[in-house]
């Protein structure tokens, strides 16, 4: 298939704008849902779109040979939504946002012990730089234990988990399409996201459960605009694009929330985005995922 890399940009633009969509609609909820009916919702939706179009398309995508790998993987994503979602809630959406970035230089963090592969001096040291930037970002040097918000941490911790969302990707896809991946991420994450349902209930408003539906809604079409850019496009000419999410998420704290990211956020944010652009343009080409596809 030939490369459209134009219509890809455009997709992920579009996806970085739902995406953003998405998490305001989480931080619009406040204390309306727990988490685990945040999670629950975005886990269930997913399911019931993929599981729909899989029917009405080609059932026989339901079949796998690797149920093993497909838990694994939606325990993962079932981590990493948690805390993405936590992370949002506690820190300012341009914060958050950035801190997402740092997915690229876990990867190279752990693309040696996993892969095997060789990682040269000039990665290494733009990946150090790129962690760097997240403690300029989160002006860890004026933080004392006092005033320390771990939603910092429940951000790495989502972006650790989303570069290991990146080599199971990898091993999946080699055997397995799209859509029957989405559709076992949906349905191990629902099952898992029940104990939290439950633990974590309260009866909800109206406004509150189409907002949820919303913001599940919204998290699976980015998926889906994602995946579909990858799929046109070169990864190497689209790898700028994912960074216009920043953009959107300046756009809509101020207009939003109110929030004006600080001069450090801001110089963290292109300190991460560099090295991050950086890291990924000094990869080998791979056929394949190359987003976390949370």
């Amino acid at each position: 298939m030939q490369n459209d890399n134009s219509r890809g940009a455009l997709l992920l633009a579009l996806a970085g704008l739902v995406f953003t969509g998405e998490v305001s609609i989480v931080r619009l909820l406040g204390e309306a849902a727990s988490d685990g009916q945040i999670v629950f919702a975005r886990a269930s939706v997913q399911l019931i779109a993929v599981a729909a179009w899989i029917l009405f398309r080609n059932p026989r995508l339901l079949r796998t040979a690797r149920p093993g790998l497909h838990l694994l993987r939606g325990g993962t994503s079932l981590i990493c939504w948690f805390f993405y979602y936590r992370s949002f809630q506690t820190l300012d959406l341009a914060l958050a946002t950035t801190l997402t970035f740092t997915t690229s230089l876990f990867v190279v963090a752990l693309a040696a012990p996993i892969l095997k592969e060789q990682v040269g001096a000039r990665r290494w040291i733009l990946t150090l730089v790129g962690f760097g930037g997240v403690a300029l970002a989160s002006g860890i040097s004026d933080v004392t234990a006092s005033t320390f918000n771990f939603g910092i941490v429940y951000s790495l911790v989502a972006a650790l988990a989303a570069a290991a969302l990146v080599f199971q990707n990898r091993v999946l896809a080699r055997t397995e399409a799209t859509p029957t991946i989405m559709f076992y991420i949906g349905l191990v994450t629902t099952a898992g996201a029940v104990p939290g349902l439950l633990d974590g209930w309260h009866p909800l408003a109206p406004s509150a459960a189409g907002m949820l539906v919303l913001a599940g809604g919204l998290g699976t079409l980015g998926m889906v605009l994602t995946v579909e850019a990858y799929r046109v496009g070169e990864v190497s000419a689209l790898a700028p694009f994912p960074y216009l999410r920043l953009v959107f998420a300046i756009c809509a704290g101020i207009l939003v929330f109110g929030e004006y990211p600080s001069f450090d956020v801001l110089c963290g944010a292109a300190v991460i985005t560099g090295c991050a652009l950086a890291v990924r343009g000094s990869e080998p080409r791979r056929r394949g995922l190359s987003s976390p596809m949370r």
